[in-house]
């Protein structure tokens, strides 16, 4: 079964074919700035052929065209017809509390997700472009939507509501929804191919450090709390997000800056984080090498963000009474051992012991824990798509 995993933005469009009989990357691409002058499509086949296109890409529309136009072409196709696509499988970011599985997209899911606008304003609408665009294209494809919050609707009531009045919860639906389920659902079933354990049997604490960041508690492969909430402003200290803070803090700056609700949320949102007390870069690259030269607030930026991930790490242990694995993955995760290292430093209570040689040398995936140690610490490269790939291929086999 080859499927195409889409992530539609509201000016890219994220793509890979996968095999999934055998899991193979096909190809992948990226179409960027949909809708400016200066569109980028970008390209590479499983053959490592590969070409970047400057090109005017009006819409989304356009970008699907482009897109197939290349998995098909003579010189950079892996496709002889696009016929060869048997499934769709699409990233959509809130399902809300309807959805803890992937579903075959019809009408009424459409819709569901069209409800859920309010909780992801910016993310939504990109995906059901998506969706909508690739029904016109690919008209008897069957499509599945798969969908970051469902891996954390296992999360129970106590650890996702707020203590807010509860009509807030029954009308609004305000509670903590999480982010980046599906790369944390994957991490943690490779940690447990890794360990040559039962998912069932294991706890894990799941670190997804990138621009966005979240950390997730993981036990018998079931999520029970994680660190983003109604929004992915909440928990850490990201690259340009506040992440949790006292809420009185809001209104404060409000009204010191005279800004409305809409700009008080880009302050949060665009303006905040390791970028704002840095004054440099949101890029954990550039804060090092400032670091490095002596660069006080990059210092304090980098501190912030590693103190608050080892809080959660600690409190995430408390919560399930153990940890068996320590997993970082994504950008900063899986790349960046001065991060790795500032995070685990004096977690020795509980068991986490890294070896400072195989981490400085990690790369890719790697166990950077001492021998011998109770738990391991493992650097998982993040891989969303082939987890998409594998829901739809599971969830389509199962109703065939």
């Amino acid at each position: 079964m080859k499927v195409l995993v889409v992530n539609t933005g509201s000016s890219s469009l994220k793509y890979q074919l996968i095999d999934s009989s055998n899991e193979r990357m096909l190809a992948k691409g990226l179409c960027e700035r949909i809708g400016l002058v200066n569109g980028i499509h970008s390209y590479t086949n499983s053959e490592n052929k590969s070409f970047v296109n400057e090109c005017v890409i009006r819409d989304h529309a356009y970008a699907f065209k482009i897109m197939l136009e290349a998995l098909i072409s003579d010189e950079y196709g892996v496709l002889k017809d696009i016929s060869e696509i048997d499934a769709v499988g699409h990233r959509v970011v809130h399902g809300g509390e309807k959805f803890n599985k992937p579903v075959l997209i019809d009408d009424s899911v459409i819709k569901i997700i069209e409800d859920c606008i309010d909780l992801a304003p910016l993310h939504n609408p990109a995906g059901i472009s998506g969706i909508r665009v690739c029904q016109e294209i690919l008209k008897d494809v069957p499509m599945v939507a798969v969908f970051d919050t469902a891996f954390h609707q296992t999360i129970p009531d106590y650890a996702y509501m707020y203590a807010l009045p509860y009509e807030m919860y029954e009308k609004y639906g305000v509670r903590k929804y999480g982010f980046h389920g599906t790369n944390h659902r994957y991490v943690s079933r490779r940690a447990a191919e890794i360990m040559q354990k039962p998912l069932e049997k294991i706890k894990i604490v799941s670190c997804h450090l990138g621009s966005g960041a979240s950390i997730c508690a993981i036990d018998k492969g079931m999520s029970i709390d994680t660190s983003m909430g109604f929004t992915p402003l909440a928990g850490l200290a990201m690259g340009t997000r506040s992440g949790t803070i006292d809420p009185s803090i809001i209104s404060y700056i409000m009204d010191k800056k005279h800004m409305s609700v809409e700009e008080v949320n880009d302050y949060l949102n665009k303006n905040s984080g390791i970028l704002g007390v840095s004054g440099i870069s949101s890029d954990f690259r550039d804060l090092i090498k400032a670091k490095d030269e002596g660069h006080k607030r990059a210092q304090l930026a980098l501190n912030i963000f590693a103190y608050r991930v080892k809080k959660y790490i600690c409190e995430y242990v408390g919560v399930m009474g153990g940890i068996d694995a320590l997993i970082f993955t994504a950008g900063v995760g899986e790349n960046n051992a001065y991060i790795r290292e500032a995070i685990t430093n004096n977690l020795d209570i509980f068991g986490i012991k890294m070896d400072k040689k195989k981490n400085n040398a990690a790369k890719g995936e790697a166990d950077v824990s001492k021998d011998r140690s109770n738990v391991r610490i493992l650097i998982i490269p993040a891989n969303e798509e082939l987890e998409i790939a594998r829901q739809c291929k599971s969830l389509l086999e199962a109703v065939n």
